[in-house]
């Protein structure tokens, strides 16, 4: 048997950046993922502490932002690979309305570094009959290369077994999967936790999300550009371009409604004739009060599960994975806002 301080169920933008807090701590770990689960993958990779519908910082944004590119840059200089890109973000504004919320906004010392006060008129072939507000100190992450990165670097290191994990050899009176032995294990299994029969009873919301990739010769947009979608510039002409939401989904396949859905609203801002190479689809996990869901099992001490962050995991994960390591080993209170006490 081997001894190991930690189990990790799942490698999603939850699960590895607990890993990376575990490598921080010298603790002793390894994951299971098989990708079964893949919403951190097809994510957009934004990470953007306002919610542009209403001109309003996401909850603690700004905090989580800073520590969050503090870790990221620390994983690149782990793996020695280039993932996290910034780019402002173009709000276009659909009414005159919107551009007098956009400047009151400003106003407040929290969102004030982040809206540029100064309006772009225009941009060359996006229509819109009044201006953009930049938004600044964000960017975009490569989502695929950094998972793809850092499993590899956990398979040389032997701690990632890419394997579906099988509760039933789930020992909690031993503390023992198959040829481990673990002090705590940690469930990070996205909308496969509804699977879970230690945390099934928890409020998780499935979310299937799509987008289109689009190649538009012509565009030369390097900024991101927020519409009713966002438009996200990947290089070599092509543009990724999403996404939806739907929480009455039959299957995570890519669905023809979604395409049409996405391509009309493109079609409405584009003025450029483009092609669509690619589709895809995932599941966020989410929960109806749009907090995570972080902590310990009510029975089982040393069972803990972190996930449901919906569309914020960019930004909210590396914080998650450090207040639920210090809950576990230094006996520091969990944010009230994503303990999973709160629906007891």
């Amino acid at each position: 048997m081997r001894e190991i301080d930690y189990i990790i169920v799942g490698f999603g933008l939850s699960g590895l950046n607990f890993a990376k807090k575990l490598i921080d701590e010298n603790k002793s770990f390894v994951v299971f993922d098989n990708q079964s689960e893949d919403a951190s993958r097809v994510a957009g990779g934004i990470f953007n502490p306002v919610i542009l519908k209403r001109f309003n910082l996401a909850w603690n944004a700004d905090v989580q932002l800073i520590y969050a590119k503090n870790v990221y840059q620390s994983i690149e200089k782990l793996l020695g690979v280039n993932f996290l890109h910034s780019k402002p973000i173009y709000r276009r504004f659909n009414s005159a309305e919107e551009q007098n919320d956009w400047f009151t906004a400003s106003d407040q010392p929290r969102l004030s570094k982040f809206l540029n006060t100064e309006l772009k008129k225009t941009i060359p072939n996006i229509e819109s009959e009044f201006s953009f507000g930049e938004v600044n100190e964000t960017g975009y992450l490569d989502t695929v290369l950094l998972i793809e990165t850092f499993k590899k670097y956990l398979h040389k290191q032997e701690n990632f077994i890419e394997e579906a994990f099988d509760y039933n050899e789930l020992n909690s009176t031993k503390n023992s999967y198959k040829d481990f032995t673990f002090d705590n294990i940690i469930f990070c299994e996205g909308n496969g936790l509804s699977l879970n029969p230690f945390f099934n009873d928890l409020p998780l919301v499935g979310n299937k999300g799509e987008y289109v990739t689009i190649k538009c010769e012509g565009l030369d947009l390097d900024e991101m550009l927020k519409f009713s979608l966002f438009l996200i510039p990947l290089g070599d002409h092509l543009y990724k371009v999403g996404a939806t939401y739907n929480r009455q989904f039959k299957n995570r396949k890519p669905s023809a409604s979604a395409k049409k859905l996405i391509l009309a609203k493109l079609d409405k801002v584009l003025q450029l004739p483009y092609e669509v190479v690619h589709q895809e689809a995932g599941i966020r996990p989410t929960t109806k009060d749009r907090r995570a869901l972080i902590g310990r099992h009510s029975e089982i001490k040393n069972f803990y599960v972190n996930n449901g962050y919906g569309s914020r995991g960019i930004i909210m994960a590396p914080s998650a994975a450090k207040w639920l390591y210090d809950f576990i080993e230094h006996q520091k209170a969990l944010p009230v806002e994503v303990n999973i006490d709160r629906f007891k």
